[in-house]
């Protein structure tokens, strides 16, 4: 109200509309758009690791896949879109026709056989999969790589299947996996298994305690499943990644080098080398010590830059640390 002429007048004054912030809102549908980019509970896949360089990793490994994807299940098959537009269409109509076409390419894309997300870890790449047997597709390769000794990639370093997901909560783990395992280690089923675990960007779970939980889940299918670090038949890996528990249950892990693509196509021949060479004692050594010495195996430079740090159950009720430095 306003006194205008010695007249009061009523000035209508309508509320101001509540303008979104416009940094909050793109904000928001970039955590969105990233979330469902991300590694998430329930999926399957591939964790790779690499050599500092993500995209050229990513780039091997969508090389790599489909070229063993071709063989094991045929060529990918694409959706051919049929080419219906009309030259006469006026301009609204066309672009709405280019806009449902970009959203059907875009909803495609996700149902690749393999899309490449965010796995929350540096130098980690995770590969979703789509009707692929993750752990049939990466034994596959290594096989051949074992057998061929031919080095087909120079970023990726190990490449990891994630059969299952699960959150990663003390509460949800023994659960998940009482039903997961039992292909493997349910009755009438015995096995030898190792539990090799490695967790990245999580600080609230416990290495033994999971150890100890998933011993205890193994034991609980069947009493006659024995622990074996030296030749297991089942290799039972855990990849933690922020709130996303990743698991697998693998063959040859030992063999293959604990999945390691360079060191698995790597010759004997220079392996043997390599082992006598760093076995060789100094000539400072023999003069300080007199004790005799072991040789130590030498670290490819990729296998240094990760210094993961990796843990093996060593008895079926009691989980002792095994740390490995590297890959």
């Amino acid at each position: 109200m306003m006194l205008k002429g010695g007249v009061l007048q009523t000035m209508a004054t309508e509320p101001r509309a509540k303008r979104r912030n416009k940094g909050a809102y793109l904000s928001h549908a970039a955590k969105k758009h990233r979330g469902s980019r991300e590694l998430e509970v329930g999926m399957q896949g591939l964790l790779i690791t690499c050599n500092m360089n993500e995209k050229k990793c990513t780039a091997e490994a969508y090389s790599l896949l489909n070229e063993y994807a071709d063989q094991l299940y045929g060529p990918e098959k694409f959706v051919e879109e049929s080419n219906s537009e009309d030259e006469e269409d006026d301009d609204a109509e066309a672009a709405l026709k280019k806009e449902v076409k970009q959203i059907r390419t875009s909803t495609q894309n996700d149902l690749r056989r393999f899309q490449a997300l965010d796995s929350g870890a540096n130098n980690v790449v995770f590969i979703r999969t789509l009707n692929i047997e993750p752990d049939k597709l990466v034994h596959y390769i290594l096989k051949d790589l074992y057998i061929t000794k031919k080095k087909k990639t120079r970023a990726i370093l190990r490449m990891l299947p994630v059969s299952g997901s699960c959150k990663a909560f003390m509460e949800e783990i023994p659960k998940y996996f009482e039903t997961f395992l039992e292909p493997w280690f349910k009755v009438p089923k015995k096995s030898t298994f190792q539990i090799v675990y490695k967790a990245r960007n999580n600080s609230h779970m416990n290495r033994d305690d999971v150890i100890k939980a998933l011993a205890g889940v193994v034991i609980q299918l069947n009493a006659e499943n024995k622990v074996d670090l030296n030749n297991p038949e089942y290799t039972i890996i855990v990849e933690i990644i922020k709130g996303v528990c990743c698991v697998s249950v693998v063959q040859d892990y030992i063999l293959f080098r604990k999945y390691n693509l360079q060191e698995v196509a790597k010759d004997d021949v220079e392996e043997k080398g390599k082992k006598n060479v760093t076995s060789l004692p100094s000539k400072n050594d023999c003069q300080e010590s007199k004790e005799p010495l072991g040789g130590k195996e030498s670290k490819s430079k990729g296998e240094e830059g990760e210094q993961e740090v990796e843990q093996s159950v060593t008895d079926s009720k009691e989980a002792l640390p095994e740390q490995e430095s590297g890959e």
